[in-house]
């Protein structure tokens, strides 16, 4: 099994809807959404959801008033401040541990904590692991390790495992990218888009993970376009795609349309193009790996 990762230095470059492409092009495959704090490739694939968890990936301090003798000594250490006038602010409470271990007479401990939920559903294009963190809660990283924990559990005998990577360069990204095949970076022409295709290559890179590059809406700078295809080449990053804007993407996807008609639009022709060239990086020999 082969893993490809779509990814972006930035939102909003067209990462998810270049991946919900793919999806659509690759046969047969596992889809994974490593986006779990604003996750939106359900909204594209609209997955009949089969398997939800609570995702326990925290702990927090809980008290047993009665063995409390009010020392204060849990107060008086917890460096986060999650402890008020004897009272714990879950809120607050980073779950290190200190208060259990200062307290005299066991009347604190530690637990596990929800922080948001994983799932697994069913698409028209193959099974597909998703996840969300609660708002606020920390770990996203970790939540991602258990989407493609998930996501591997799930291949049978499917010759790609697609994942649709978080933006930035923080902890989810690296946790989408560790141990893949192959990264695909979507770029836009903008000064931003330039600048953060340079951090998320840095990561790869980090990592000795393959990466090409996608320019989506070339067209809209032709000149920062030239600019990030001079950088790519200095960098040896081969541009396998230059999609150009299209407003009948936008249409399509608000209209609700399935995603096969995104490779309708002129859009959808570039992408198809591009997916050719990607795939011939992901499968070296020609085989007819579909079947």
């Amino acid at each position: 099994m082969r893993q490809l990762v779509v990814t972006s230095g930035k939102g909003g470059t067209g990462k998810t809807t270049v991946t919900a492409c793919f999806v659509a092009l690759a046969g047969r495959l596992v889809i994974a959404d490593a986006d779990v704090e604003a996750p939106n490739q359900h909204l594209l694939l609209q997955p009949k959801v089969i398997e939800k968890k609570d995702y326990k990936g925290a702990k927090i301090a809980v008290k047993e008033p009665d063995k409390c003798d009010q020392c204060g000594k849990c107060e008086e250490y917890c460096r986060f401040d999650a402890i008020q006038e004897l009272e714990i602010d879950e809120t607050s409470c980073e779950g290190c541990g200190v208060c259990v271990f200062v307290c005299p007479t066991g009347a604190l401990r530690l637990e596990d904590d929800t922080t948001g939920v994983t799932m697994v559903s069913e698409t028209e294009y193959g099974t597909f692991s998703h996840a969300l963190l609660d708002i606020g809660a920390e770990g996203s990283g970790k939540l991602v390790t258990e989407v493609r924990k998930n996501a591997e559990r799930l291949v049978q005998d499917e010759p790609l495992l697609l994942i649709d990577g978080s933006p930035g360069i923080g902890c989810p990204v690296i946790a989408s990218l560790t141990g893949a095949d192959l990264a695909l970076i979507v770029t836009e022409p903008s000064v931003s888009g330039r600048h953060d295709l340079e951090r998320i290559h840095g990561v790869t890179r980090h990592f000795g993970v393959k990466a090409l590059v996608c320019i989506n809406k070339w067209d809209l700078s032709q000149e920062m376009s030239e600019e990030i295809e001079k950088y790519c080449a200095k960098e040896d990053l081969c541009v396998v795609g230059k999609i150009p804007f299209d407003p009948e993407v936008l249409d399509t996807i608000k209209k609700g349309l399935p995603v096969k008609n995104l490779l309708k639009t002129k859009a959808g022709t570039a992408i198809i193009n591009m997916w050719k060239k990607v795939e011939g990086h992901l499968f070296k020999e020609i085989i007819n790996w579909r079947r």
